[in-house]
């Protein structure tokens, strides 16, 4: 097996035109809003907080022309007291500006952090087969963490800083125009340089966020697939690739210092250098009497109180553009179009749809009793093409005794096409004109060699995807109007691959129906018989089955996946291979409990096995993306030699 390599995020950053720091933090606003007042008024208080501290200069020039040059005792112990004062009232404004930020900011995270994991629960099903889940995942905490630092400390100090530079440089030009020219001098070169390390940090920072957002699905990754991973002795490559990314996680990182670096040593140079030369100017003029002591204390103290507002421009600008390249990822997301429902649909929770007691149960063409056995259910024999056999026609459906049956119940597949989002423009479609007709009550097995599109075309009925061409009825309504939150209510899913959450088993099969009572779970239950090793879990139903369900067998989580399909009575039951996990036996079981589920149900079963497909009232063959046939087993057995390929492997088994 070869080392396993990892695609960056779908968004390629270095062929998107970046927009500027400021756009991009402008979009944070509507988070910001709510709490804008508390922010305003922390801004406030710490340049109140900052003028205060450049106030200390002029009380040091007083104390040092006045009670010290006069050798007054009692002036110099005031001036002291003034000077401490001021630095309690510094201290105190600071703390009352992160105590007045705390709270809010951090509720802004939530705010966006829940914001995101609504929007990727709408999102449609090829957005996530499109994107890395490490790239979603670092994208709803280490971004949202960036965020958040950066609204609670450069934000704030971004204001403070230049405010504390502008009333500063004021001071310094009014106690001495030349002196404070000299120290000025720095500031348009460090402009210049600040905006190149703005555009160069920039780039750094979103090419080191996508390598933490790959290290993430690596991570992710290795430790769901850690079965494999020890299984084929695979460790070491795994190991390898971690470190390859690790490699280039570092170089990229260690770039970003450099950058850092290098403009955090500008910033300190250019103005110290401008400080040196302004102290030699002010001692001289000292010295020849044209400046008094206390002037040049002020001017360097003042100068020295600007040292941090300055030299800070470069990290706090560094961490800017890392909130930017932040607030970039995380709107690649938001922005990405919404699962929207019909028009004029409108929308309902999960919580509000009927309940087992409530959804109002298919018309069917015969009561469940009298309906026969698979084996019993023989039909004419019928034309293997579809348009002129089973496929639903205009105004109807023909049956071979030219009786014309109405097509609109159950689920009706109308020249449905279908192509990913993501295929190549020049592939074709994996679903081409399917022309299909469950009828209501009925069960219909799906059948057809890997690749066929089985599983893609029962992925159109629950809307995880939406056909491309054609359409799909429902009881004689499009399901194109139908609002998705009223299609999952009437359509339940079990896939081949069941997937199981961090939560008790009980809890894992009620997720099929959130009104479902314990009479509802516990029928479930047996129906995928799966009560007997539930009851005998330490906790029964209460117990926890950990992540992905994996302190479970293969088929106690197919299962479970299957009584979560059954528990909410559905009016429509689509199954992907449900029972592919389980031994003879228990599959004899199960299959003998869903006869009475599938009685009450129209259901569309993807089957493999003659076991399975024998459970249904008729057959569907699909060949090459189309419904090649449409019969009872034997009738495809004995007339299709296709089918007869497929099932003649499982006959000759079964025998």
């Amino acid at each position: 097996m070869a080392d396993t390599t990892y695609a960056t995020n779908p968004t390629d950053p270095t062929s998107l035109s970046q927009p500027s720091a400021v756009r991009s933090l402008l979009r944070l606003w509507p988070f910001v809003r709510p709490v804008r007042a508390r922010l305003f008024t922390a801004a406030f208080v710490a340049v109140v907080a900052s003028c205060v501290s450049l106030v200390i200069p002029l009380v040091l020039k007083w104390l040092v022309d006045g009670p010290v040059a006069t050798g007054d005792t009692g002036g110099v112990w005031l001036g002291g007291g003034f000077l401490l004062l001021l630095g309690l009232a510094e201290a105190l404004l600071f703390g009352f500006r992160r105590w007045l930020v705390a709270r809010p900011l951090s509720g802004v995270e939530a705010a966006m952090r829940a914001a995101l994991y609504r929007r990727l629960q709408r999102l449609p099903v090829a957005f996530h087969d499109r994107w890395p889940s490490g790239q979603l995942l670092s994208r709803g905490t280490t971004d949202l963490q960036m965020l958040r630092m950066f609204l609670t400390f450069p934000l704030t100090f971004l204001l403070v800083n230049g405010v504390t530079i502008l009333v500063g440089g004021v001071l310094l030009v009014a106690q001495r125009w030349s002196l404070g020219l000299v120290l000025l001098s720095p500031v348009l070169p460090l402009l210049v340089l600040c905006s190149v390390f703005e555009v160069k940090y920039g780039r750094a920072a979103r090419v080191v966020q996508d390598q933490i957002g790959d290290l993430t699905t690596v991570v992710e990754e290795s430790v769901l697939g850690i079965r494999i991973i020890k299984g084929f002795g695979r460790h070491r490559s795994q190991a390898r690739a971690f470190k390859e990314l690790t490699r280039r996680l570092r170089a990229s990182e260690l770039r970003k210092a450099r950058l850092l670096a290098w403009i955090w040593g500008l910033n300190t140079t250019l103005p110290e250098c401008a400080l040196g030369a302004a102290l030699v100017f002010g001692t001289v003029q000292v010295a020849d009497g044209a400046l008094s002591a206390g002037t040049l204390v002020a001017f360097l103290s003042t100068a020295l109180a600007l040292r941090w507002p300055v030299e800070s421009i470069g990290f706090l600008l560094a961490m800017s553009n890392e909130a930017a390249t932040a607030t970039d990822r995380y709107f690649e997301v938001m922005d990405e179009p919404e699962v929207s429902d019909a028009p004029g649909t409108p929308r309902t929770d999960a919580s509000d749809s009927g309940g087992p007691a409530q959804r109002e149960e298919p018309a069917r063409s015969q009561e469940p009793a009298q309906r026969e056995e698979p084996a019993q259910r023989e039909e004419p024999a019928r034309s293997q093409e579809p348009a002129q056999g089973d496929a639903p026609v205009a105004g109807g459906e023909r049956e071979s005794g030219g009786r014309s049956r109405s097509s609109a119940g159950g689920l009706v597949f109308s020249g449905v096409e279908f192509r990913y989002p993501d295929a190549p423009p020049d592939a074709p479609p994996t679903l081409k004109d399917v022309t299909l007709h469950i009828r209501p009550g009925e069960t219909m097995a799906l059948v057809g060699a890997t690749g066929s599109g089985k599983t893609t075309l029962t992925a159109l009925v629950p809307r995880l995807y939406d056909p491309t061409a054609g359409r799909i009825t429902l009881d004689g309504r499009d399901l194109a109007t139908i609002g998705r939150d009223e299609v999952r209510s009437l359509v339940a899913v079990a896939f081949e691959e069941p997937t199981l959450f961090s939560a008790t088993a009980a809890q894992n099969v009620l997720m099929g129906a959130a009104d479902a009572q314990e009479a509802d779970l516990r029928r479930a239950l047996r129906v995928a018989q799966a009560d007997g090793f539930v009851d005998a879990l330490p906790q029964g139903g209460a117990t926890p089955v950990g992540e992905q369900g994996l302190s479970l067998s293969g088929g106690q989580r197919q299962r479970l996946a299957l009584a979560r399909a059954v528990v909410g009575r559905p009016r429509f039951l689509i199954l992907d291979d449900p029972l592919s996990a389980l031994d003879v036996h228990t599959e004899a079981l199960v299959e003998a409990a869903l006869r009475q589920v599938l009685a009450t149900t129209t259901a569309l079963v993807v089957a493999h096995r003659p076991s399975t497909v024998l459970l249904a009232d008729r057959v569907a063959l699909l060949s090459g993306g189309r419904i090649t046939a449409v019969g009872t087993h034997h009738q495809l057995l004995r007339d299709h030699a296709e089918y007869a390929t497929l099932m003649s492997g499982e006959e000759e088994a079964a025998r």
